[in-house]
């Protein structure tokens, strides 16, 4: 059983109705910060399980759960006298449902026929007078949340509980913490998920009888007969005790163990590998289980993180995982083709990723995919000399770094055309600058598909003149002899930069040549304001 799509209304940043459509095994979520990541994962598991932030619902309604701008516009327009209706949050779930119960109708924002339910918040209509009396006195400041409600009902028009939900969500987040009894409650609800009914009632009675002994030994009873002894104000019998409490009462005492030590007192990343290998386990053996993951990358060390990885990637088939990132190698390794970029309130896909570019990715899993991703405008170049020289020329140009105007500059060897598609399919503003090589024609070639596109940007050189070529079997057509042309093969310059005391242009040339990330790194950290080429020039533009 999987969820086919999402529909989230009002839910804290998104503002109106936002649609998500899932795959039924892996699902990989990026965005930068506050495009609403972490929010569809939590809108997900508050749906499913009616828990948020580790408590119920109930004893967690907020105004802050509510979309600001949304309340807002409430606010203002009760105070401009103009009646309106009260927000509502609504999360939508659409699934495929291969039980018994019947969730098939079309009670839902499409009138669609089809099966799931509806999570909402909303104003309870029991407290319609008192609401009305509230508004006449024109003291409302903040929505009343102490007026709604939270219920589910399927799109077949039957209300329900998170108790008798036909899908059960576990969510792993290894960014916050919280512990009953020093035991983590989320890797309690996993492995009290995993036990069939039989084991629940088992556990139960054991847990009961454990108790109940407690009662019974020597010592407690001797214990017992002292309070006894002490006089009350009004002659109370009292006594130690503990509480045999509710048939789930054992769920908040126990605690779980690791190799015999707590497991809140184990590394967070090893909670976190644990809580997502029980989740997985869980949701295999139960068939309708979904893994929510938020940001496994998280206090784990490359090995370990690799190890979750694999295993993630190596369980997600027969169950669905969904998963937000910040982390290439999470990215790339788990698959660029299951990548969903949250972006100005849509989602993009990168589904039509070739199968080549797919795997060279997942194979070279640290390439910084996600770092061209998420920038506003990224400038691809070949080595870390090129990455000098460019942040140099920003830098002497706009007065600032470019990572500081939201641009970056990324290395990418000779992998240019595969980020290329990358850009292509989510249509981002990207730049390549690279040497020629003298080979103009072929480059026109290579990059012919992506020469005509907006967001698409190619910077090289002309080819330089044979006049000009001195030295034979040396390459005129790359960075150092184009910087060198551009400031008018001014040798002192460059004698100042790398302090030196070259005679002539061939012997400054070859130095270049061939201490290309020295002399960059003695280039970007000198003073001296330098020409540039033109093609990167070109390259730096303002956005």
């Amino acid at each position: 059983m999987a969820i086919e799509k999402v529909k989230i209304n009002n839910f804290k940043c998104f503002k109106g109705c936002h649609e998500i459509i899932l795959n039924q095994g892996l699902n990989i979520f990026v965005g930068n910060n506050g495009t609403g990541k972490s929010t569809i994962l939590e809108a997900i598991h508050l749906a499913l399980t009616g828990i948020i932030r580790g408590r119920h619902i109930k004893n967690e309604l907020s105004q802050y759960l509510f979309n600001k701008e949304i309340v807002n516009e409430y606010i203002k327009s009760l105070k401009n006298g103009n009646g309106t209706e009260l927000p509502k949050i609504t999360i939508e779930i659409f699934y495929k449902n291969d039980t018994e119960v019947d969730s098939m109708g079309n009670k839902n924002s499409r009138n669609e026929n089809c099966e799931g339910f509806t999570f909402e918040i909303a104003f309870d209509e029991a407290y319609k007078n008192e609401y009305e009396k509230l508004v006449k006195q024109n003291n409302i400041n903040s929505l009343p949340i102490e007026y709604y409600e939270v219920k589910w009902e399927t799109f077949a028009r039957s209300y329900i509980t998170p108790r008798n939900m036909v899908i059960k969500s576990a969510f792993i987040d290894s960014t916050q913490y919280r512990y009953t009894n020093y035991s983590d409650i989320y890797i309690s609800n996993i492995i009290k998920n995993s036990l069939d009914d039989e084991q629940v009632i088992h556990v139960s009675q054991a847990h009961r009888e454990m108790k109940k002994k407690f009662n019974d030994d020597e010592s407690v009873k001797s214990i017992n007969e002292s309070i006894a002894a002490t006089e009350t104000l009004f002659n109370q019998n009292i006594a130690l005790t503990v509480d045999l409490g509710t048939q789930n009462a054992w769920e908040n005492s126990f605690i779980i163990e690791v190799d015999n030590t707590p497991f809140s007192f184990i590394g967070k990343g090893m909670q976190s590998v644990i809580k997502t290998e029980l989740a997985m386990r869980s949701a295999a053996e139960k068939n309708k289980n979904i893994v929510l993951i938020e940001e496994p990358e998280n206090h784990l060390s490359y090995t370990n993180l690799n190890k979750l990885i694999k295993h993630i990637e190596d369980n997600y088939d027969n169950q669905q995982v969904i998963i937000s990132t910040h982390n290439s190698f999470v990215a790339n390794k788990l698959g660029l083709d299951k990548l969903n970029l949250l972006a100005n309130n849509h989602t993009l896909k990168l589904t039509n990723l070739s199968t080549d570019t797919f795997n060279y990715f997942k194979k070279l899993s640290y390439c910084d995919t996600l770092r061209m991703i998420l920038s506003k405008k990224t400038i691809l170049v070949e080595g870390p000399s090129d990455e000098l020289i460019i942040q140099k020329a920003y830098k002497d140009k706009h007065g600032k770094l470019p990572i500081e105007n939201q641009v970056d500059i990324i290395s990418v060897g000779t992998s240019f055309l595969r980020f290329l598609e990358i850009a292509k399919i989510l249509e981002l503003k990207v730049v390549v600058v690279t040497d020629n090589d003298g080979k103009t024609t072929s480059l026109d070639n290579k990059y012919q598909t992506y020469k005509d596109m907006d967001n698409i940007t190619i910077c090289y050189d002309e080819a330089v003149n044979e006049s000009e070529k001195n030295m034979k079997d040396f390459n005129y057509d790359t960075l150092e002899p184009a910087l060198f042309r551009a400031n008018n093969k001014n040798i002192e310059v460059f004698n100042n930069i790398f302090n030196k005391k070259f005679n002539n242009d061939n012997e400054l040339l070859i130095y270049m040549i061939n201490n290309k990330t020295e002399c960059a790194l003695a280039i970007f950290e000198s003073d001296e304001i330098l020409n540039y080429p033109n093609y990167i020039n070109r390259a730096i533009e303002n956005e």
